[in-house]
Parts: structure tokens; sequence; C-alpha cells
């Protein structure tokens, strides 16, 4: 298997919960895909004052920039690394965008939580200790995103938090909100930004606590927040005759104190 990643990074990965990949496609796809984007708004680039909302959210893109960016080989091949080979499937598209305008008003969608990734029985969107439905969150920046342009907050090592708090759900997991309800000491880590060029992917892990923020820059930021599906039930186990246990696995067992 060829590696993308070094042995640090993926230690980064299962103690802090995110790795970033620079140049992890192309920017002419970024710039591509933008054009693309910018017809759906029903905005005008060039005039901010068509820009009325903080936030339009936008998806699925099926078209050639936004699937050629989220199967490039480093991609794939750090996938492999932190949830293994055969595991995953390939992203058809890049799932929602949301653009956040530059604006004074709230967005209404900057609380603190951990994606959803499958429906439980009652119509919730829910995740469980196995995290069923995603095996990692993508943070994928088809504009430059400085500090002021409203780059997706994350907190550091939140990730760790979670096993524990899913653990005793079993299969039918927590809902979105009750989940967010528990974080407390979680909310007092550290938050780094996930700030980077055009092209530039942050692989998450699928418990990693994060956060929208206000557009206080001065244009649009364009990012799509896709799951990297598994493959089977069984892309994700926590008990492994083998041990061969990939990095979203050895953190989870992390969490949970299990060697």
């Amino acid at each position: 298997m060829k590696e993308a990643l070094t042995e640090k990074e993926i230690a980064d990965f299962i103690r802090d919960g995110f790795v970033r990949l620079d140049n992890a496609f192309p920017r002419e796809y970024a710039d591509a895909g933008r054009e693309i984007l910018w017809k759906d708004t029903g905005c005008n680039p060039d005039e901010p004052s068509t820009w009325t909302r903080p936030v339009i959210r936008l998806g699925e893109y099926p078209q050639a920039p936004f699937r050629l960016a989220a199967n490039t080989a480093l991609l794939g091949a750090a996938a492999d690394q932190l949830v293994g080979e055969n595991r995953w499937f390939p992203r058809g598209s890049l799932g929602t965008f949301p653009i956040r305008f530059p604006s004074n008003d709230p967005p209404g969608d900057d609380g603190w939580h951990a994606d959803a990734s499958f429906y439980g029985s009652d119509g919730s969107m829910r995740l469980n200790l196995r995290s069923r439905g995603r095996v990692l969150l993508m943070l994928f920046l088809f504009s430059d995103i400085d500090i002021n342009d409203a780059p997706t907050r994350i907190l550091v090592g939140s990730h760790l938090d979670i096993p524990s708090l899913l653990e005793a759900s079993g299969e039918d997991g927590l809902s979105f909100i009750e989940l967010a309800q528990k974080l407390t000491t979680t909310l007092n880590r550290k938050i780094v930004y996930a700030t980077g060029e055009a092209g530039t992917v942050y692989l998450c892990h699928p418990f990693l606590i994060h956060a929208a923020q206000p557009n206080r820059g001065t244009k649009p930021r364009f990012l799509a927040q896709p799951p990297l599906i598994p493959r089977s039930d069984e892309s994700v186990q926590l008990y492994r005759e083998d041990h061969r246990y990939s990095p979203v696995e050895q953190a989870i067992r992390l969490g949970l104190g299990l060697k």
C-alpha cells in the first residue's frame, strides 16, 4: 500500500482526531467547482450586495471537478491508512456545501457537535460506538480560507471523549442532540481552525467535535464536508482477533481505555 501519511501524522490523528493534507486535490478543481456553485447560489460573485444570507447550503455535486477532487490518489492512500484497505467506498460526489458569506447576522448552525451518521427508528439522526455509516469526516477547502473566513472550529482530541458517552447506548447509539447535550468538559479542549488554501483537505475522526462560525472576512467561504462511507458494517471493529486495528479504531479504543 502506498503511504500518504507519515507515522507521526497517523499518531497525531489518533491523538488529536484529524490530519491536514495540503494540495490534496488540484486548485483547478476548486476553481471549476466554485464556478458551478456560484451559479447555484443565485448570487453574483462581483456584487456583494447580492450576498444577503449568512449561509447557503448546496449539494449533492457529482460533476467532474467535485468527483475528481474526492478521488485523488493521495486521498485514497490516506483513507487506506486511516480506515483500512477495502473498508470504505470511493465518493461519487462531495455532499453538502455550506457556503458562508460575510455577514453580521448569526448563521444559526454554529453549535459544537459530532456529525450523526444514520437514522434511528424514530427518524432522528444518530451515532453509535462503531460509527455506523461513517468512517471519516472530511473537510474539502474549495476556496482559500483564512482565520476570518469562517474556518471550521475543531476541538483537539475531543473524539477521545465520545466513545465512553456512546458505549452504554448499544447499536441504537445517541441522537445528534443527545450527544451534544452530554458535551461538558470536552468544550474546554483547545480550539484549532481548519484554514488553508483551496485544495486542502482535513481528514477527521468521525467522533471529532467541531463547529461552524460566522464569516467575518470579506469573501465567501466554499467548503464541502462529506462523510467517507464504510464498505460494510464490519469496517469498524473494536475487538479484532489479529489485533490489527486501524487508526480510527485505535482512537475509539483509546477513548474506552483499551490497549
